[in-house]
């Protein structure tokens, strides 16, 4: 599976945004520092996210950025895909006409990964900000 830096580092900086409440926006120095994530790299990260519709920038003193809709309407699967980021689990793209192997025809096991893919997908979008600002996500959920 492939989920670069990009995607992880938005939705650490977006969980904190939401963790800080909507009252106030909080400035891309203080995310950066509480994540240990560059600022400059965050900047790239939160103009993206704001094309999106995800956060709103507030200039000036107390400006910083605040998110768009409350925590709990956004899903960490949309900031991901706010940051480009696809998470895939086949080599093939969606929709090509050479499968994983280079040929015409998908590998053996392209189902398999591509039914993970729709799950991790389906998971994401079941998990919203508010819940892993709150700390709701649980790995004891899954391991059993």
């Amino acid at each position: 599976m492939q989920l670069t830096s990009k995607g992880r580092y938005a939705v650490m900086a977006m969980a904190d945004l939401s963790a800080r409440g909507r009252d106030r926006a909080v400035t891309v120095a203080e995310i950066a520092t509480r994540q240990g994530i560059s600022a400059a790299y965050l900047e790239q990260l939160f103009a993206r996210l704001r094309r999106a519709g995800l956060v709103e920038a507030a200039r000036g003193p107390g400006g910083g950025y605040r998110l768009a809709r409350a925590a709990e309407e956004v899903s960490v699967a949309q900031v991901i895909a706010a940051v480009d980021e696809r998470i895939a689990t086949t080599r093939c793209k969606p929709g090509a006409k050479l499968g994983c192997t280079g040929k015409a025809e998908r590998c053996l096991t392209h189902n398999l990964w591509a039914a993970l893919n729709l799950k991790i997908n389906e998971f994401l979008s079941g998990v919203s900000l508010k819940d892993v600002a709150e700390g709701r996500v649980s790995v004891a959920e899954f391991a059993a």
